[in-house]
């Protein structure tokens, strides 16, 4: 049995509700009230903390807790010693340079000038990997007015849709400084750690069985081949005998995305009795 495993959860923001979903599905119990800033799973033996998404890669770098959820772009720019260990696919932002519409700015023009941001360690670092010398200045929350009022040449900021840059009448410019999205953070080699090798297990079921589904159908023993190659499996389709004779019956995890054209392909060689059904847990 491991012993307590101690994990950080994002209190509030974009990250907060789908992080407890997946927990949920993961089994875990979460919190029922927002207020809650600390809940006791003993079944699981584990304790939850909600805690500030940006404080979070704070509280895992130094060791008091073992693992926890954030985005990569708030873990790196926390600078503490953690380490992405799983991506979780939601939460996705970019973070992106963006300047007054119509400046044509380019990233190498960046150098001498003035570029506002919340995410400054992050920033900095890009800045300093691409020998860039420019004045970050540090603004907590909202930095599209920075320019407007004249405190900065160009802004840094996490970008969803771009809708409240071009707001602003800012245009964004340059690739993409960093894609960002929810990860499971912790210490460098704590995913040795029993109770952290058994939450990556339950949330890469968690993962899978949102992305897959099962798909059971019925072939003529001749198209198995054909109707194998459509649907693979994980390690191969299971195959059973059927009392109609010369027809067998096949299971197989397929895409959730692929799964409508995958049926249609199946229904053009032969197969019929084509059924899918959700994966609510699994094991791999």
């Amino acid at each position: 049995m491991p012993d307590q495993l101690r994990i950080a959860v994002p209190n509030k923001g974009q990250l907060s509700e789908p992080a407890s979903a997946m927990l949920r599905e993961a089994g875990y119990r979460q919190r029922k009230d927002s207020r809650e800033l600390v809940l006791i799973d003993p079944e699981n033996r584990t304790e939850f903390f909600f805690l500030r998404p940006k404080d979070i890669a704070v509280y895992v770098g130094e060791g008091i807790l073992q693992a926890g959820i954030t985005g990569r772009d708030m873990l790196l720019d926390s600078g503490a010693p953690a380490e992405e260990i799983l991506p979780l696919g939601f939460g996705h932002s970019t973070f992106r340079f963006a300047a007054r519409g119509g400046a044509s700015m380019k990233v190498e023009d960046l150098a001498g000038k003035r570029i506002a941001t919340s995410f400054e360690g992050l920033l900095e670092g890009y800045l300093r990997q691409r020998g860039i010398d420019a004045r970050v200045i540090h603004l907590d929350g909202a930095v599209e007015s920075s320019i407007q009022l004249g405190v900065a040449d160009a802004v840094a900021d996490v970008v969803s849709t771009g809708t409240t840059l071009r707001q602003a009448g800012l245009e964004i410019f340059g690739d993409p400084i960093l894609e960002s999205e929810a990860v499971v953070i912790g210490r460098q080699g704590i995913e040795d750690d029993p109770g952290v090798q058994q939450l990556l297990r339950r949330l890469r079921g968690v993962l899978v069985a949102r992305d897959y589904v099962m798909m059971d159908y019925d072939v003529n023993a001749e198209r198995l081949d054909d109707a194998s190659a459509l649907t693979p499996g994980m390690e191969g389709p299971t195959v059973s005998p059927l009392h109609r004779e010369g027809w067998v019956a096949v299971r197989a995890m397929v895409p959730r995305r692929d799964a409508q054209r995958i049926m249609d392909d199946l229904w053009q060689i032969g197969a019929r009795a084509i059924l899918v059904t959700d994966i609510y847990a699994c094991r791999l």
